[in-house]
């Protein structure tokens, strides 16, 4: 670190933090390691495994889920004389890539110009389009108005080349002198809308997708009509999906301000997309934010909502808007001249080296509201690590926010509730223990799957943890008191015997099993067998256990073969199984099972 420090100086200034990384990094590869090699061995010990070819699906996850790498693999089973499907290894890691490289294409594909087309476009001396208009807009009595715009087709793109003229029907891509469209980039979404030609006012040519290429904004068009180069064509914005964006990419800023302000200036920004309906917003950390860190995030930026404040921009050199104190950057190429947008303090009080005001103020080309006020109420749904030392909020604005508010004042109100009845008498019966029991499960995934604050969330889910431990807790301890009513009473009836085959009632395989484990140690040489029908599937459920030292009789093929004869399935060890069946009566199973374990015994 030393050596390198001149070149890196966060190697000195942030040295604690690189060695917690360097640290954190080594253990967690130690982890994978050792279950990865764990995997390894029960992947080779499982009755699946073909001598001499290990599994490729198992190779694949090893590298995929853990981040082996496959030279790593094909030396520790090389040391085991084991080779891989390489076959299958390729195929499964093609198919991956086909996956990931199809998500990220996404519709860019379709309307994208080639290099060829734009050299072609660049020889015909066609302009670069002005999209300066898509910042021409204005608050006026506290609603956006987003001035009319006009513009002239001047080339059209059918996806392979260049052409003067589409028809009906022909999705292309329309490339216009100026446009108002804001072209998907810098983490925003592109704008939505629709063309009309002149002198044909009532045929809409929907706008797909924006995009640019080489100083070109290409707008994706499904032609409602013939459209031909020099047509003259009014462009409708979509306002309402144009307003969200806006909202939701001032919001972002004024994250990653709150973020530094609750966590200090070491957090980064990784990352971030806006669309109408959220924003996400990835950042450097070293771990998980706590309740209250999310709780303080929230309060700061609605604090700047609520206080309405100004976002001023300004187009500044790159050289110079890079002498703003506290300006936030992401590691990308910017343009020259570039956007300035500030929080609350012009862009030119900035530029004064005398302004200490803390702020939040970044280059960004995104279209952005005019006034905080409009994002009305900010909630952060999410948070969540998604790689060792980075993080991803997810948050949502306006009456998405409130929702989000009174769903989780909803569901914190159902947990007091639940946690009263569980705090209170405990059930008197296992039946009403159950029902409390799955209760506080499904209000666990309603917690997990619903948009709420995500500090509410932790906080709840914490909650929720410890009620499942009590009504856990509470069926185990009900479940053993009538397993030992039905101990008592089978013992009552039958005695002691070597084999005992017999039916109690419950609807629990759990009771089942404590019963046959409570038999077995009041009659340690006894092979116990019980049956029940249980009342609402129809099933019949099965246990049973062998003496440790029964040589003749395996639990588990007693059990599959009881549950066979009933049309169903069993599994377990050789001294404890279960299983389950089907069948309207039971008497003539219970008497084959006790013939199969008494033939067994007395050979």
């Amino acid at each position: 670190m030393c050596c390198q420090g001149d070149v890196y100086p966060e190697l000195h200034s942030e040295a604690d933090r690189v060695m917690d990384v360097i640290n954190d990094s080594e253990a967690h590869f130690l982890s994978s390691l050792q279950q990865g090699s764990r995997l390894i061995l029960r992947t080779l010990s499982s009755k699946d495994y073909k001598h001499g070819v290990f599994p490729a699906s198992v190779v694949w996850s090893l590298h995929r889920d853990l981040g082996f790498p496959l030279d790593l693999v094909d030396l520790m089973l090389e040391e085991r004389g084991v080779k891989v499907d390489r076959e299958e290894l390729d195929r499964l890691m093609a198919e991956s890539h086909k996956v990931s490289s199809d998500l990220h294409s996404g519709v860019q594909s379709q309307v994208m110009l080639d290099v060829l087309s734009l050299a072609e476009l660049q020889r015909l001396a066609v302009p670069h389009t002005d999209d300066s208009l898509k910042y021409q807009y204005s608050l006026e009595q506290g609603r956006y108005v987003f001035p009319a715009c006009s513009a002239t087709v001047l080339a059209l793109y059918d996806g392979r080349v260049l052409v003067s003229e589409v028809s009906e029907g022909q999705c292309c891509g329309v490339i216009l002198d100026q446009t108002c469209f804001y072209s998907e980039q810098g983490g925003q979404s592109h704008d939505r809308g629709y063309f009309t030609r002149d002198r044909l006012q009532d045929v809409p040519y929907s706008v797909e997708a924006v995009v640019q290429a080489g100083g070109y904004v290409v707008h994706q068009v499904t032609a409602a009509g013939r459209l031909k180069t020099g047509d003259r064509v009014q462009l409708h914005l979509d306002q309402v999906h144009r307003l969200s964006c806006m909202v939701k990419h001032t919001a972002t800023h004024i994250v990653n301000f709150a973020l530094r302000a609750v966590l200090g200036p070491a957090v980064q920004q990784r990352g971030s997309h806006v669309s109408a309906d959220r924003l996400r917003f990835d950042f450097s950390v070293k771990g998980s934010l706590s309740v209250s860190q999310l709780q303080q995030v929230e309060r700061c930026v609605n604090d700047i909502i609520a206080a309405n404040q100004v976002v001023h921009s300004q187009e500044l050199p790159l050289q110079t808007a890079r002498c703003i104190n506290g300006l936030r950057t992401v590691d990308e190429v910017y343009p020259d001249p570039v956007r300035v947008v500030s929080v609350a303090v012009p862009v030119s009080d900035l530029l004064n080296d005398q302004t200490d005001r803390q702020t939040s103020v970044e280059l960004c080309c995104g279209t952005h509201l005019l006034q905080t006020g409009a994002i009305k109420d900010l909630v952060i749904v999410s948070e969540r690590q998604m790689v060792r030392g980075v993080s991803r909020i997810i948050a949502v604005t306006g009456q998405e926010a409130a929702e989000a508010r009174e769903a989780g004042q909803v569901l914190s109100q159902e947990v007091d509730s639940l946690s009263a009845r569980l705090t209170g008498p405990a059930p008197s019966s296992l039946d009403s223990a159950q029902c409390l029991a799955k209760e506080v499960g499904v209000l666990s995934d309603a917690v997990d799957n619903t948009s709420i604050p995500q500090w509410q969330r932790r906080d709840l889910q914490s909650r929720l943890r410890a009620l499942q431990r009590t009504s856990n807790t509470c069926v185990r301890k009900l479940e053993t008191a009538q397993a030992a009513v039905q101990t008592q009473a089978l013992l009552e009836k039958n005695g002691v015997r070597d084999v005992q085959v017999d039916s109690v009632e419950t609807d629990s395989l759990s009771v089942l099993m404590k019963t046959v484990n409570q038999l077995s140690a009041a009659a340690p040489h006894s092979h116990v067998m019980l049956l029940a029908h249980q009342r609402h599937s129809g099933k019949v459920l099965c246990a049973c256990q062998v003496p440790k030292d029964s040589p003749s009789l395996s639990a588990s093929d007693w059990a599959l073969a009881v549950c066979r004869r009933l049309g169903g399935s069993a599994g377990g060890s050789a001294l404890v199984a279960k299983g389950t069946g089907s069948s309207s009566d039971i008497t003539e199973a219970l008497r084959w099972a006790e013939e199969f374990a008494s033939e067994k015994t007395q050979r």
